[in-house]
């Protein structure tokens, strides 16, 4: 990551439509299903140039905020600015767009496609941190798999010890459905997010899954867990979706030599 305050960071100009391009074939944007509030790709445009970019998982008024502070022109974010649907700009959301116009930002939004994406995504990239190999897929989502999954002889407490590792760096509250204490861990999957539902708990039934890592899920998840005896591990919807953004941030300064840095901006969940 290029540090702030770079002397040689003004002296980088790129078109922003090749960046976008580059974005949208990396990420296959175009072919990967999603929700139509993500409304995946360029989401703001500015002038036709970029010489910094920022990345953050949420487009909120702090993020857009702090990015016009650093000096970029070009936020990438994991969830993007229209989630809510259509809204008058008035209140917070003029607020932002004041900003955005005002500092001449781009805004790129990326959900499943950097989820699902099988370098870059924050799926598999999450398996790396714990130290787990990926085989396969998880939580297909219409044609797509989203998450990742994998075979481990490991300690359920050793991973769970790695899961609050990690996520105690971006500030993530790690807990489990049932207690570690002598369990193995020998099929594991990941579905970062907001990745605990009916449908990924039946998933990992039917493919005798052990060990299901998340980053949040509604409370009936916890109980159906305990009743299959799955371990799913809790890790933060926030800390488990950094992780993206970061690897799109180093993956576009290697190849337009953009400097950009990471806005930590922790959301409690």
């Amino acid at each position: 990551m290029t540090p702030q305050g770079d002397e040689t960071s003004d002296l980088v100009h790129v078109p922003l439509r090749d960046i976008v391009a580059a974005l949208d074939g990396e990420l296959r944007t175009a072919e990967i299903p999603d929700y139509p509030p993500a409304m995946n790709g360029l989401q703001v445009a500015n002038r036709g140039s970029v010489r910094r970019v920022a990345v953050a998982v949420d487009a909120s008024r702090a993020a857009i905020t702090e990015a016009a502070i650093t000096g970029a022109n070009l936020l990438i974010v994991h969830h993007g600015l229209f989630w809510g649907g259509a809204q008058p700009l008035t209140g917070v959301p003029y607020e932002k767009f004041r900003t955005l116009f005002g500092a001449d930002m781009a805004v790129y939004s990326t959900h499943l496609p950097l989820d699902a994406h099988p370098t870059l995504g924050n799926n598999v990239r999450l398996a790396q941190e714990l130290g787990l190999e990926p085989s396969g897929g998880f939580a297909r989502y219409k044609t797509v798999d989203i998450g990742v999954s994998g075979e481990a002889n490991i300690p359920s407490e050793w991973l769970l010890t790695r899961v609050q590792t990690f996520a105690a760096q971006y500030g993530g509250t790690v807990r489990s459905s049932v207690a570690v204490d002598g369990r193995t861990t020998r099929r594991w999957a990941i579905c970062t997010g907001g990745g605990a539902s009916s449908e990924t708990l039946r998933e990992a039934r039917e493919r005798d899954i052990d060990t299901l890592i998340v980053g949040e899920g509604p409370h009936h998840t916890t109980v159906e867990a305990v009743e299959h005896d799955i371990c799913v591990i809790y890790a933060g919807h926030y800390a488990t979706e950094t992780l993206g953004v970061q690897a799109l941030g180093a993956w576009l300064e290697n190849r337009f030599a953009l400097p950009w840095s990471f806005l930590h901006l922790p959301t409690g969940s």
